[in-house]
C-alpha cells in the first residue's frame, strides 16, 4: 500500500507559457500539492494545506520520487 493517495491531476498548458502538472495528494493525514514541470517533471513548488492556509510543504525524497513516477504513468 502506498503512504499517499493522489486525489486530483491537473495538466496546465498556460502556466507562464510552461505545461505544468499540479498532483494533490494526501499523505499522514494532510493535504498537499507538488507542481511540477511537464517536459522534465523538475519540481516547481510544493505546498501543505493546514488551517485554511497553504505553507511550504518539507517532503522526503521518497514520496516526492513516487509521486513523480506516478506523474508519469498519468501523463
Amino acid at each position: 500500500m502506498k503512504p499517499y493517495e493522489i486525489t486530483h491531476m491537473i495538466i496546465d498548458d498556460e502556466f507562464y507559457g510552461e505545461e505544468t502538472v499540479t498532483t494533490n495528494f494526501t499523505h499522514n493525514e494532510k493535504e498537499y500539492s507538488i507542481t511540477f514541470d511537464k517536459s522534465d517533471l523538475e519540481i516547481l513548488n510544493t505546498w501543505v494545506f493546514e488551517n485554511d492556509t497553504s505553507l511550504p510543504a518539507n517532503l522526503s525524497i521518497e514520496i516526492i520520487e513516487a509521486i513523480r513516477e506516478d506523474v508519469k504513468k498519468n501523463i
